[in-house]
């Protein structure tokens, strides 16, 4: 059961449905994060436009493979749920190479490092080593991706904790973090 209550999509703050109705012109639905987050105009805002802006950083693949990592890391289910719907059916990534990315990996060697320094990044809450950056940059990571890279995991631990926080009701097909990936 939620510990927020989400509103239905009509019961949105005033502010906030400019917004829905972008995400649902977008999705094609406004799924229970968007409407959770909208309790707050402030909130909704604030993600949707940090969210867009890292929309243009690396590629959606990496993109998802990062958000899987990071919500495994933290334990999140809906974001597990969701990031795991949106990798094999938006980013086409394979259910093998998800096992992967549940497990801070990647097939692709440069994913692989990408992947293995955000869910670093999330595990140690940023305090990285020397080593785990210089792996990043060997894998052909400039230092401006490595910024996005922080971001992303940024991003993802927001709605990971807030998921969390609220107990939101998973509306994706649903994939636990404590089942082995």
């Amino acid at each position: 059961m939620t510990r927020i209550t989400i509103p239905a999509r009509d019961e949105a703050p005033e502010a906030s449905n400019p917004l829905l109705d972008a995400v649902h012109a977008q999705l094609g639905v406004v799924p229970n994060l968007f409407r959770l987050i909208a309790k707050s105009p402030a909130a909704l805002t604030a993600y949707l436009g940090f969210n867009g802006a890292l929309a243009k950083a690396l590629d959606v693949r990496t993109r998802e493979r990062i958000a899987i990592a990071v919500a495994q890391v933290n334990g999140c289910d809906y974001c597990l749920s969701a990031h795991t719907y949106l990798g094999l059916n938006l980013a086409k990534i394979s259910s093998a190479e998800i096992a992967l990315n549940r497990n801070g990996h990647s097939g692709d060697p440069k994913a692989d490092a990408a992947v293995a320094f955000a869910a670093k990044v999330a595990q140690e809450r940023g305090h990285v080593s020397d080593a785990d950056v210089s792996a990043v940059k060997l894998a052909g990571y400039t230092e401006a991706q490595i910024v996005e890279i922080v971001a992303l995991v940024a991003d993802n631990v927001f709605t990971n904790f807030l998921n969390e926080v609220a107990k939101t009701e998973i509306d994706f097909p649903v994939v636990h973090s404590a089942e082995a990936a």
